[in-house]
């Protein structure tokens, strides 16, 4: 009979010992599709690549020189502005269209599952203004009126998805006492902007404090928590950094968060901060059509792909630039996270690097922290077969937090 070996601060699921990951190397993905964004897989050489970063890093300037003279207004052509003004409202009657289009969906996203027994406890949506004045469609499942509410998460979901699509965890907190909100991301689901595109996701933090300073006016005293998925772990774990918002917080729970993320070729992240800013919105049409297996539940893939609200066309540059910037930020702050947090993580993902979750759990300064290995899982953990189990860990973490808390 096997003997398994297991520590209060580190666990490993499902049977067997964490499976060894062949280096760090990364593949950069669209996050929450999966798709791969082989962009510039040439063999070039070292000193080629070198040589083709410092040309291009040349005509970026030469472009904005020439640019930087176009708009000088002895020199602008009385016929252009008409023309592009033209041009960008037509982009922009397009995005709103689209938006109305995705917020009237996430709209009709059912919020109570056929087979849940609500035992009064109630939910809606609701949109507030974000932090640029920006409308971000919002989700709440509330404990029964009445009962206690014993703390509050807020879901942070990843790239390219939505907030609807956390219904069966949220029913699972509410009828264990912990009310549920969650936000779409700017470009995500019913929320304003561009679909599939994140100009920032410094904007996704921003406007998560809007969303939690609403949660703590409604609910004073409530302990509170943050949850994020894949970036969004990411965006929670940089969010925990900041003093002002880690001291409101009980704790963090990241599930496969977006901590090292490398691209597919070194040029890419050598031209993808011109390219950001030439082109934000380009799209890298190479990116693999299948996507990496994010689920061992097939019916979960099938909902997720189907899903018109999530986005499953190519990533844009700025939001390939914006991941890799905030990965390489995270793993130059490590030490500095003090927030109590559980990271829970598959051994089987190939969108996000597990070992670099053990590598967070090393490094933190926390005093609270916990890393939890599900050996085979895959990505998406709260979409498993075992979804009811990671459920449970993270609601007992949350629970043994409070405790620790009250002590």
């Amino acid at each position: 009979r096997k003997t398994r070996r297991k520590s209060k601060a580190q666990k490993t699921r499902s049977g067997g010992r964490a499976m060894e990951m062949g280096g760090d190397e990364m593949m950069m993905t669209s996050g929450a599709t999966g798709r791969i964004v082989p962009v510039f897989r040439s063999v070039l050489s070292r000193r080629a690549l070198l040589r083709l970063a410092v040309a291009l890093h040349s005509l970026f300037l030469w472009l904005l020189l020439l640019v930087g003279r176009r708009r000088r207004p002895d020199a602008a052509s009385p016929a252009e502005p008409g023309r592009l003004g033209k041009a960008r409202s037509r982009r922009r009657a397009a995005e709103e269209e689209d938006v109305r289009r995705r917020r009237a969906l996430a709209e009709e996203v059912p919020m109570v599952e056929d087979d849940a027994d609500a035992d009064g406890r109630t939910c809606g949506t609701f949109v507030i203004a974000g932090a640029r004045r920006n409308a971000l469609f919002c989700r709440v499942w509330a404990p029964a009126a009445g009962a206690e509410t014993r703390g509050i998460l807020l879901i942070v979901h990843g790239l390219n998805e939505h907030s609807g699509r956390y219904l069966h965890f949220a029913e699972q907190l509410t009828s264990c006492g912990f009310g549920v909100y969650a936000m779409d991301w700017i470009g995500h689901g019913g929320s304003d902007g561009l679909h599939g595109y994140v100009p920032s996701l410094d904007y996704v933090i921003e406007d998560m404090e809007v969303l939690l300073d609403k949660i703590m006016l409604e609910n004073p005293d409530v302990p509170c928590f943050l949850l994020g998925h894949s970036t969004g772990g990411a965006v929670v774990l940089k969010a925990s950094l900041y003093a002002h918002i880690r001291t409101r917080l009980e704790g963090i729970i990241l599930t496969s968060p977006a901590v090292r993320v490398k691209p597919a070729h070194p040029i890419v992240g050598a031209v993808a901060p011109i390219f950001s800013l030439i082109a934000p919105k380009f799209q890298f049409k190479g990116a693999n059509k299948r996507g990496i297996p994010v689920s061992r539940d097939p019916a979960a893939l099938l909902a997720k792909y189907s899903d018109p609200l999530v986005y499953t066309g190519p990533i844009r540059v700025r939001t390939g630039h914006e991941i890799l910037r905030i990965s390489s930020y995270l793993l130059h702050n490590l030490k500095k996270v003090t927030v109590p947090f559980v990271v829970l993580h598959g051994t089987a993902d190939r969108v996000t690097d597990p070992l670099a979750s053990r590598e967070l759990y090393t490094e933190a300064a926390s005093r609270h922290k916990d890393l939890r290995l599900y050996e085979g899982f895959l990505h998406d953990l709260l979409f498993e077969p075992e979804r009811d189990e990671i459920a449970a860990d993270i609601i007992g973490w949350m629970d043994r937090t409070l405790g620790l808390q009250a002590v």
